[in-house]
């Protein structure tokens, strides 16, 4: 094709009136070159083309305010590109969209009362690329700049949605606004008394504002609730009142903050400043940190807890921090006062909390006239799942009802036979033995604490004990038994942990003896106390007494007194 025809071809493709054109061929032009401000020769181009208007550049994408009307100028070329997305399939068939993302383009605008030719352009930078606005206005930029006021404001005001915050930025999730909505405290199946100081600490803390004030304290609070790991991919009742603590809030405009990370490409502090000065914003309002003992380290801490005790002020703002690993907070986290200042405990439930349960599924199945639910049927669920958690209870009725509904045959069984033998499965993968009194529960060892026990003796024996008590004068002379002597390194181990104890006189302070001292003491006393309150304790630990003599003698080394510390502590804590 000659260049003539290909000149006829495109005059006649183009619209006639060449002003919009130009600024496509200048942009062309400018983009297919090196540049270091593409921005200024926009507004270079732009001027030249429409002397008569003002020209304010944004970033901030105005078409999508609800409030502005627009259409594509008939005669700018469109370039953009067509983008597939995917939603959520239904009844069997996958469904999607089509929607456009521009590269060039302009528009007429409408808004209020005003007109205005908006051009979009993009452009490369960095690792991604940046979408320019140009707002071009026939008078002052005071219409522009209040277009692009509304419209922000728009932007930044939730609908429906719930801020997210997660792999370094901020973002309005709708689904997890969606998911919050059917959370109810009826749901919620914990006593009366936990679920009133729960609402107070929540509900109260935003109504408080003017006797913080009074009190010249800052207003703010900080929340952990905290509870053993799930055991079930079901919610529990701490991941349900999380849900209704957020709803809630929403809806007495208190926008809830959900921080699911702290990664960000410029690191973790960078992320606890965007989270902080976000909610600072956003004040009064609750932060989520999901996992706090996840979201903590040794190597953001110190910043976090200076974001948290608020240099900046952080009033309005109350923190719920959630774990399933409460151990592992830093006291400066788990301890301290004015940072968490209240602790629930999300444990499973006792048998009352247990009966409060069932009765809620009792309650809930009434509808359902295929099923008998009797009372009789409530006591006998609670009394078999003793040390069941929330969400195996929940698991125990859900694994029923699927049952029962793909039942085929004639010898479907009733719904109380079905839930019972669910219980026995569950039973045998929580690996927990019930204890033989069923019913005293409060007044009976639980058998993790039987365990806890059993492994703190264990560990006397074991080397790594050695690190934590050094060898005091007593036994800084005993051989260091080779690399592979793992019995010699029992035995010195264990010694040394003894000696370390002997060598702790128990007297008050300030008789010799340094405060930390007598805190050692006193724990130590704690612990053979109630060593003294276990007989099936007690009957284990004069077996690993009796034991470590035998070592003791076999060692024979003179001089370290391990009869007469025995005689000591068989005296005045065994009897």
């Amino acid at each position: 094709m000659s260049d003539s025809a290909a000149d006829d071809f495109i005059n006649i493709w183009a619209d006639s009136n060449p002003v919009d054109n130009e600024f496509h061929r200048n942009w062309s032009t400018l983009a297919s070159a090196k540049f270091a401000s593409p921005h200024l020769q926009a507004v270079n181009a732009l001027r030249k083309i429409y002397p008569d208007h003002s020209i304010v550049g944004t970033f901030h994408n105005l078409l999508k305010f609800p409030a502005v009307l627009s259409s594509p100028l008939p005669n700018a070329p469109q370039i953009g590109n067509v983008i597939f997305i995917p939603q959520g399939r239904e009844n069997g068939q996958t469904k999607g969209a089509l929607v456009d993302q521009i590269e060039f383009g302009a528009f007429a605008v409408a808004w209020d009362k005003y007109d205005f030719i908006v051009y979009v352009a993009s452009y490369p930078s960095g690792f991604g690329s940046i979408t320019m606005f140009f707002i071009l206005h026939e008078g002052p930029q005071g219409p522009a700049r209040s277009l692009i006021l509304k419209s922000g404001l728009w932007a930044e005001s939730l609908h429906d949605e719930i801020w997210v915050y997660n792999q370094g930025w901020w973002q309005k999730d709708h689904q997890l606004w969606v998911d919050i909505q059917s959370a109810d405290w009826k749901d919620v199946i914990l006593k009366d008394e936990f679920k009133k100081a729960l609402h107070k600490d929540v509900y109260g803390f935003f109504k408080s504002e003017p006797i913080y004030k009074e009190l010249a304290i800052p207003w703010k609070r900080g929340l952990i609730m905290h509870g053993p790991p799930v055991r079930a991919s079901l919610a529990t009742e701490k991941t349900i009142s999380i849900k209704v603590i957020m709803k809630t809030c929403d809806e007495q405009g208190f926008a809830p903050l959900y921080v699911k990370s702290f990664q960000n490409y410029a690191g973790e502090e960078a992320a606890m400043a965007q989270v902080f000065d976000k909610a600072r914003q956003l004040s009064p309002c609750v932060i989520v940190l999901e996992d706090l003992d996840a979201l903590i380290n040794d190597r953001n801490r110190s910043f976090f807890l200076n974001q948290l005790d608020g240099l900046q002020g952080n009033d309005g703002l109350l923190v719920i921090g959630t774990t399933n690993h409460f151990e592992r907070l830093d006291p400066g986290l788990s301890t301290r006062p004015s940072r968490f200042d209240r602790k629930y405990l999300f444990d499973d439930p006792d048998l009352e909390e247990r009966k409060l349960y069932v009765r809620y599924w009792q309650d809930k199945l009434k509808i359902n006239k295929g099923i008998e639910f009797p009372d009789a049927l409530v006591d006998e669920v609670a009394e078999q799942t003793e040390q069941f958690s929330f969400a195996y209870l929940k698991e125990a009725f859900v694994s029923t009802l699927v049952t029962l509904a793909g039942w085929e045959g004639d010898d479907k069984p009733t719904f109380s036979r079905a839930v019972k033998d669910q219980i026995k499965i569950l039973r045998k993968q929580l690996d927990k033995v019930p204890s033989a009194s069923q019913g005293s529960e409060s007044n009976s060892q639980s058998d993790s604490e039987k365990r806890d026990f059993r492994s703190l003796f264990d560990t006397l024996s074991d080397r790594s004990l050695f690190s934590v008590f050094p060898p005091s004068p007593l036994n800084s002379n005993m051989p260091v038994p080779m690399e592979g002597d793992v019995g010699g390194g029992r035995q010195r181990d264990f010694r040394a942990l003894l000696d370390r104890l002997q060598s702790m006189p128990m007297s008050p302070p300030g008789q010799g003896q340094s405060e930390a001292d007598a805190g050692r003491d006193r724990d130590f006393r704690v612990l053979l106390d109630r060593l003294n309150d276990t007989p099936e304790m007690m009957a284990h630990l004069e077996a690993r007494v009796a034991d470590a003599r035998r070592r003791f003698a076999e060692l024979n080394v003179p001089g370290h007194g391990p009869s007469a510390y025995f005689a000591t502590l068989s005296a005045a804590q065994l009897d």
